[in-house]
């Protein structure tokens, strides 16, 4: 008993000393994460800013933030830089694409990691082995394939060519979803006289909605800022989304760069809404494949 009481203050007081270093290295973190906080919502507050400014107070005081307020510099972007027609064509490019990913990569990561079949293992790698090639290194080619199907300058063939982008890294991130679930499931399920098809969409399919929700908005986000794609595949421009819209209004605009920060915050506010609104559910998606895979 009385070794009991004497050890007892001596760990009080070495707790004690400890608090210090750890509140100090506490704050030092928290300052740290203030600091790249900064650094990065800097240029979003003064793309914005610059945006609302007068044409006057852009050129007086390019980099004040908010030092005036006015729309003429998006008015001058909706219409004058046609971003309206654009905003459109992001959305019919980066929702059906997305669609198509997270459908078939569901499929695909149910049967990889669920369903036996000869070759399983190849055929799954095969797969993956798409993360590891460039887009870079087929991009030609497959400009003249759908030039040779018709597919060129459509909504259709720029769907189909920004979903095959992002199947490879879609398969890979849900079969760690459905490796993970247990057996008992669909062997109970079969034993009830459920069929495959009614195992994958009422038992499965729920129970990895969040995978699939974080796949839907990392998807969406990367689809929306696809700047090549669109660019390499719909020459003509009858739809062409807001990437490389503000690209061609760049050019024209070199010296006023008020209405280039309004089509700018134009193309980033959609993505800056989806993040803010889905983040838990991107959060725990991708917490949750991280851990299963």
């Amino acid at each position: 008993m009385t070794t009991q009481t004497r050890t007892a203050p001596q760990s009080d007081a070495t707790r004690n000393r400890m608090s210090p270093r750890r509140r100090a290295s506490l704050t030092g973190k928290h300052l740290l994460l203030v600091v790249l906080s900064l650094l990065s919502l800097f240029p979003v507050l003064l793309t914005v800013s610059t945006a609302l400014k007068t044409s006057q107070d852009v050129s007086s005081n390019p980099f004040g933030l908010f030092s005036s307020f006015s729309m003429e510099n998006f008015a001058a972007a909706w219409t004058e830089g046609n971003f309206s027609d654009y905003l459109l064509n992001s959305f019919l490019l980066s929702v059906p694409s997305t669609i198509l990913v997270v459908v078939l990569s569901t499929m695909a990561g149910y049967a990889f990691a669920r369903l036996p079949f000869p070759g399983r293992t190849v055929a799954f790698y095969l797969v993956v082995l798409g993360l590891l090639v460039p887009f870079f290194t087929y991009m030609i080619p497959l400009y003249f394939q759908l030039r040779a199907i018709g597919l060129l300058n459509t909504l259709l063939g720029v769907n189909l060519v920004l979903a095959t982008t992002g199947l490879s890294f879609g398969t890979f991130f849900m079969r760690a979803f459905f490796t993970d679930l247990p057996k008992e499931l669909e062997q109970a399920a079969r034993v009830d006289g459920a069929s495959e098809g009614q195992i994958f969409a009422r038992i499965m399919v729920p129970l990895v909605s969040s995978g699939a929700g974080a796949l839907a908005v990392f998807t969406f986000l990367q689809n929306w800022n696809n700047f090549l794609v669109p660019l390499l595949y719909l020459p003509s421009g009858e739809y062409r989304p807001l990437t490389t819209g503000l690209y061609l209004f760049l050019g024209g605009r070199s010296i006023d760069i008020g209405p280039l920060a309004a089509g700018t915050f134009i193309t980033i506010l959609p993505v800056i809404a989806v993040f803010v609104l889905l983040q838990k559910q991107v959060a725990e998606g991708f917490l949750s494949g991280a851990v299963k895979g």
